[in-house]
């Protein structure tokens, strides 16, 4: 499957359900450029899996509300709820690692985690 360019209108509809894979990156860097084909190869070997790619110079505002502040970054989420965050280049077999990770996932007790800290932070702001 070729990856999608994402902006700021079909995010958060992306990112909803099922598992997404977003590449935060832009032309002028040279590690997005050398983590472009790996990235690429595994969107090809996990057709299960939404690849996504956002070009933080024309997505500015997009890039700005993820906390984007080093390229390349790749987030994971699953179900809507990011699970995974982390800027630099992956080699393959530590993009397997995280895909894999990611689908691996209990989601029951990742939404029953998050419904835990919504609560918590309820609480905090009375």
């Amino acid at each position: 499957m070729a990856t999608l360019t994402l902006t700021t209108d079909a995010f958060e509809d992306t990112v909803s359900s099922g598992i997404t894979l977003v590449d935060f990156w832009a032309d002028w860097c040279g590690p997005c450029k050398m983590f472009a084909p790996i990235y690429e190869a595994a969107s090809e070997k996990n057709p299960d899996i939404v690849f996504g790619k956002v070009d933080t110079e024309a997505e500015q505002a997009l890039a700005s509300a993820a906390g984007i502040t080093s390229i390349p970054t790749l987030m994971a989420f699953r179900d809507g709820i990011l699970v995974f965050s982390q800027p630099g280049a992956l080699p393959a077999p530590a993009l397997d690692e995280v895909i894999n990770a990611v689908k691996s996932l209990d989601m029951v007790e990742v939404h029953k985690k998050v419904a835990e800290q919504e609560a918590a932070a309820a609480a905090s702001a009375q």
